[in-house]
């Protein structure tokens, strides 16, 4: 099997329509332009039993998860993604969700959800340095997984 490079999997942001539906894919808006970082910070709650119908050996029961994701770069106020997260910073409650996808490395799965933005760095960091752009998303529910179906057409390049 190939490894893939991180850089290949995509995060994807789009506002929230006053429908709260799922926005069409070309109103996403990929989260890349001068990210140099992003770590996966999904939390799980988990709960240790043990059974008497086992030895009483404790079993680990993941009871929540809580996907998220930090990304961290650099901040270009022009970039259309960047500037939706930065248009959230002074925002609170519903107004700071967003719809979040992500499309994994090999393409092949997505998953989407609403989420949270939290922890927005827009212009941050030392006089000499670059300015900082650093956010959080956090799925509010687990977010749906779906296959991607390669597009048809036979791959003749024609």
């Amino acid at each position: 099997m190939t490894r893939l490079k991180n850089a290949l999997r995509g995060h994807f942001i789009a506002p929230v329509p006053t429908t709260g539906a799922e926005p069409a894919d070309g109103d996403y808006l990929e989260l890349a332009k001068w990210i140099s970082g992003v770590t996966d910070d999904t939390d799980e709650e988990t709960d240790d039993t043990g059974f008497y119908d086992g030895d009483g050996t404790k079993e680990t029961t993941v009871t929540g998860v809580s996907g998220a994701y930090t990304f961290d770069g650099f901040y270009d106020s022009e970039d259309p993604a960047q500037a939706l997260v930065a248009s959230k910073k002074y925002k609170i409650g519903d107004d700071r969700k967003l719809w979040h996808k992500i499309v994994s490395a090999d393409g092949k799965k997505q998953w989407t959800g609403l989420a949270t933005v939290s922890d927005i760095k827009a212009g941050d960091g030392d006089a000499t340095d670059y300015e900082a752009f650093g956010c959080k998303l956090t799925f509010n529910q687990l977010p749906i997984e779906k296959a991607i179906t390669p597009p048809s057409g036979g791959g003749s390049g024609e």
